[in-house]
């Protein structure tokens, strides 16, 4: 069986009609043990930048949310760990604004005509050629990839 990366897979499931985010929080079921169907229900909202409110990119979300299962708090962080997974959570946003200036859907698409109506647009084939946002998933999706890594190391 060929061993496909994380990136890879993203960019699979957005191109297969998946939303950006469910397409990273997929592309990780993997590593958080979560079954493919309650992922895609759980990161579904956040697509588009949240509901197509063009807020934070859903793959930046989908980013937060994976750190969650894997290093996030369950109590109230009262010890320093609320404090060293937000340290985490901006230091993934600083990284995906390293490559693509902002983490917001709205700037990212910014070339786009504006539209935030919750009608997503069809998948055609000028959709895929005209949206940038299969380069965000594969982004994210590296992202991930090396802060699961450095972690790995420790």
């Amino acid at each position: 069986m060929e061993i496909i990366s994380h990136a890879d897979r993203a960019a699979e499931l957005f191109l297969s009609g998946y939303n950006c985010a469910q397409s990273v929080f997929g592309a990780f079921c993997d590593v958080t043990g979560m079954e493919f169907e309650a992922a895609m229900r759980l990161s579904s909202s956040f697509g588009g930048g949240m509901g197509r409110l063009r807020e934070v990119c859903g793959t930046v979300s989908s980013m937060f949310m994976i750190a969650g299962i894997l290093w996030g708090y369950s109590d109230t962080g009262e010890d320093g760990s609320k404090a060293a997974h937000y340290t985490r959570i901006q230091h993934l946003a600083e990284a995906f604004r390293k490559e693509h200036n902002t983490i917001i859907c709205r700037e990212l698409i910014a070339s786009l005509k504006k539209d935030s109506s919750p009608i997503p647009e069809p998948r055609t084939e000028q959709y895929y050629k005209e949206r940038p946002c299969v380069r965000f998933v594969r982004t994210a999706a590296e992202i991930l990839d090396r802060e699961i890594a450095l972690e790995a190391q420790k």
